[in-house]
């Protein structure tokens, strides 16, 4: 039997493997990172649920700056070289970029109709991997990409759906600043001898930096801080920050790029899922079918071998 020499994620040495094992890491790693999504379909929720309304910068500070400085002090591990302009930019547009952006989507659209912004980025991670990632544009990708947010509008928009212009704006902004940063999180890779946890906390720690001042010069604090709020700030910061994040930047290095953005569709799918355990909410048929076509889209949308470039 054949093998097949694959580049190690953290050392960049090449060592013998079979493809069976290949194919069996990359599905535990989609398995791991699909938990990442999964939390943050809870984002809505506990936004309008937990949080002071109307302090989006303030509430993307809580969530980056805190969660940031505990990553630095478990990694121990600051930026080096490149890696400092590096990590801002990843921070600038993962975090301090998104996560405002996500907080006014969540505070000025229902949560499925803000959910449906997420399940573009698979289609624009699959535009922006040709010119940054020097990848030939996979029609696959695409396609699937198109019918994950076919599936997930029928799940969430209905004749009752309420749009808001700032809410639709703030959405596309947030999920096309993400879908850049995956993609460049994917071109740039990781520092040797670099956890992911480490390179996770140096961009929290600069969307706290970037947010700092116009969190507090523009939101101020909010006066309704209490015990709820707290718990909402922790695991939006903690769990929904430091622990996903970590989790999805090891899974961008080791899966391909346009397999990792179908995973996102979980996430508008979580939402939806949460509406119906939590809030008493009912599925129509055709809310069911849009499910079961944007799970089949997520699954089919996985590629189940990657290229030597891919990987490296």
């Amino acid at each position: 039997m054949s093998t097949s020499k694959l580049s190690s994620p953290q050392t960049g040495t090449h060592t013998d493997t079979q493809p069976g094992d290949h194919v069996g890491s990359q599905t535990k790693w989609t398995l791991l990172t699909a938990l990442s999504p999964i939390v943050w379909g809870t984002t809505y929720l506990s936004t309008t649920a937990l949080l002071p309304a109307g302090h989006p910068l303030f509430s993307g500070l809580m969530r980056s700056l805190p969660a940031g400085i505990i990553g630095l002090i478990i990694t121990r591990r600051l930026p080096h070289g490149s890696w400092w302009w590096k990590s801002l930019v990843l921070g600038v547009l993962n975090m301090a970029m998104f996560f405002p952006l996500l907080f006014v989507t969540a505070q000025h659209l229902p949560g499925g109709v803000a959910a449906t912004f997420t399940a573009a980025q698979p289609i624009l991670i699959t535009l922006l991997a040709p010119p940054l990632l020097r990848q030939s544009f996979s029609k696959r990708g695409f396609v699937w990409g198109l019918a994950g947010l076919a599936g997930v509008a029928c799940v969430v928009l209905g004749p009752g759906a309420k749009l808001d212009v700032i809410g639709i704006i703030s959405g596309i902004l947030a999920n096309a600043g993400m879908a850049a940063g995956i993609t460049l999180t994917k071109r740039w890779g990781q520092p040797e001898n670099t956890s992911a946890m480490a390179m996770t906390s140096w961009q929290l720690t600069w969307a706290g930096i970037v947010l700092l001042i116009p969190a507090f010069c523009i939101d101020g604090v909010p006066a309704g801080i209490d015990a709820k709020a707290v718990c909402g700030y922790l695991w939006l910061g903690l769990i929904g920050g430091l622990a996903t994040y970590t989790i999805w930047t090891a899974g961008i290095r080791r899966l391909p790029v346009t397999s990792t953005g179908m995973l996102g569709l979980l996430s508008p799918l979580t939402a939806a899922a949460l509406g119906v355990l939590l809030a008493g909410e009912t599925l129509t048929p055709i809310q069911i079918v849009g499910f079961i076509i944007a799970l089949a889209a997520m699954l089919f949308g996985q590629s189940t071998t990657q290229s030597r470039k891919d990987i490296s």
